[in-house]
């Protein structure tokens, strides 16, 4: 066999002599492995020198001749070889931006029949060079991603890159994720017919669960979760999906904009999420579809001087950018509510009022616990809190309530505790509940029990502080009616009772 004879001509560069011989031997015996194998390695000499935007169809024949001679699967080295050329060129088209479509679908559809290693840092590249290529084409996109397996990412493909500035990247699986879904979500063909896979959905859903639970850190996919669950109607499950997300994300508007789809039919809910997102910070143009939603929802409500607001909002950031103005907008305008309507400077005072139920929205996955104010301080805003004898502490409340009375009862979802103490809330409310209260607060009377020089003192085991005696003015024996809430003596380390209100003295 000729084989030192073609190896010692193709590393001296002669290739035309080397592929003769390797020709003519594979002539005489087609279906001898090593007579394959050494003609292959002619061809790869061939590409790689050819391996130019220039040079595409002198590159393209060489691994063409490679894929019709049909070599065994395993035959890796070579197929490695190969890819690495092919990633080579699509890199170099991609950069001098002289290629078409045609000649990246050509490297696919030659990449499709080559074998490297599974998974190999060579794979990899394979799929970060068509990601890129195919990243605005669904059909393409679909097809490539399919065929390459994400079952066959690096460990190292699940981390963040490093640029050479320093500067951090989104790893390439969690780039893989996001576009696959955003490839999945509906779209309209130029007829106007709705394009959506329902079937391709369900089985990347499983795979997108997968992602999500062993890779919390990425934002993005429980966000694509919950619009193909949206998109596939199950909005049962919307919540759950989206609302880890949407945590993270909550001070970009379009956030609540996706929040508002999860709750079709509950306008309320919807305004709420309107209105947080207009309570974000953006760029005014970014606003525009949000405010004409929310003005849909004032018409509506017959809320005329909001609507007319917004709607005065929009036609002034459309003209300022010489956009077209929507039908709808225009329409609005010509009718008699408009031109009755007062316009009001902004609208942010309607979409306060609704910010406690958007965050009831954004937090709804965490229990509310009922509590009852044990004691406050009206000047720093801070009260204390019982909610069972295991947990209690104090916390800010001017971001909820404007008031607050001790034994009153509340309704609160906590965040977490911080180091000085102090409990972080997502939510507050007033709320009701005489079966709790009753837990924590008792009606007592009796005579007081104060000695002389004491500024506090007793009913039975209920303990009168300084202030409650000052306020009062109670003094030894006499009989009084109040209410006491249960309290910890941190001194003591014991539960008791504590007078906060007198009713009536004698």
């Amino acid at each position: 066999m000729p084989a030192k004879e073609i190896t010692a001509l193709r590393k001296a560069g002669k290739l035309n002599e080397a592929l003769e011989m390797a020709l003519a031997e594979l002539n005489e015996q087609p279906d001898n492995i090593w007579a394959k194998r050494n003609i292959c390695w002619v061809y790869y000499e061939i590409a790689k020198q050819n391996c130019l935007p220039e040079k595409f169809d002198d590159f393209t024949l060489p691994i063409s001749k490679i894929i019709d001679l049909n070599l065994p699967e395993d035959e890796n080295m070579i197929f490695d070889n190969v890819v690495w050329q092919v990633i080579k060129m699509g890199f170099a088209l991609m950069k001098l931006n002289i290629a078409d479509i045609v000649m990246f679908d050509t490297l696919f559809s030659y990449s499709k029949k080559l074998y490297p290693i599974k998974p190999s840092e060579a794979y990899s590249v394979l799929f970060k060079l068509f990601h890129k290529i195919y990243k605005d084409n669904t059909l393409k996109y679909l097809d490539f991603a399919d065929w390459w397996n994400y079952k066959n990412f690096r460990t190292e493909d699940y981390e963040k890159e490093v640029l050479s500035n320093g500067k951090f990247v989104m790893s390439i699986v969690e780039q893989a994720y996001i576009a696959y879904s955003r490839h999945l979500l509906p779209r309209q063909l130029p007829n106007g017919e709705i394009c959506f896979d329902k079937e391709k959905v369900n089985l990347f859903l499983p795979m997108l669960d997968k992602i999500i639970e062993s890779h919390p850190d990425y934002q993005y996919p429980p966000y694509f979760k919950a619009k193909l669950l949206l998109a596939l109607g199950d909005k049962d499950n919307v919540l759950s999906s989206l609302l880890p997300f949407a945590k993270k994300k909550r001070n970009d508007f379009w956030v609540w904009d996706v929040l508002s789809e999860a709750f079709p039919d509950e306008e309320e809910k919807i305004l709420a999420c309107y209105s947080k997102a207009l309570l974000c910070i953006a760029k005014e143009e970014m606003f525009i579809n949000v405010r004409q939603k929310i003005a849909t929802i004032f018409i509506n409500r017959k809320m005329w001087d909001e609507a007319k607001t917004e709607i005065v909002k929009i036609d002034e950031i459309r003209n300022k950018n010489e956009w077209r103005i929507p039908l709808q907008i225009a329409n609005w305008k010509n009718q008699s509510w408009f031109s009755n309507a007062k316009e009001k400077q902004d609208n942010k005072n309607v979409y306060r009022q609704y910010t406690p139920l958007a965050d009831e929205i954004l937090f709804d996955d965490i229990s509310e616990e009922t509590v009852i104010v044990t004691f406050v301080n009206s000047n720093k805003k801070v009260l204390n809190f019982i909610a069972s004898e295991k947990k209690f502490g104090f916390l800010k409340y001017d971001r909820f309530l404007q008031t607050v009375r001790i034994g009153e009862t509340l309704k609160i979802r906590f965040l977490k505790k911080d180091a000085s103490g102090s409990y972080q809330v997502a939510t507050m409310k007033k709320y009701y509940d005489p079966d709790f209260r009753k837990r924590f607060v008792i009606k007592f009377q009796g005579n007081v029990r104060k000695r002389d020089g004491q500024n506090f003192g007793f009913v039975d085991d209920v303990y009168l502080t300084p202030v409650i005696c000052d306020k009062n003015k109670l003094f030894n024996d006499c009989l009084v009616t109040g209410y006491a809430i249960k309290s910890f003596d941190e001194k003591k380390n014991q539960w008791g009772w504590r007078a906060y209100e007198i009713s009536n003295e004698e």
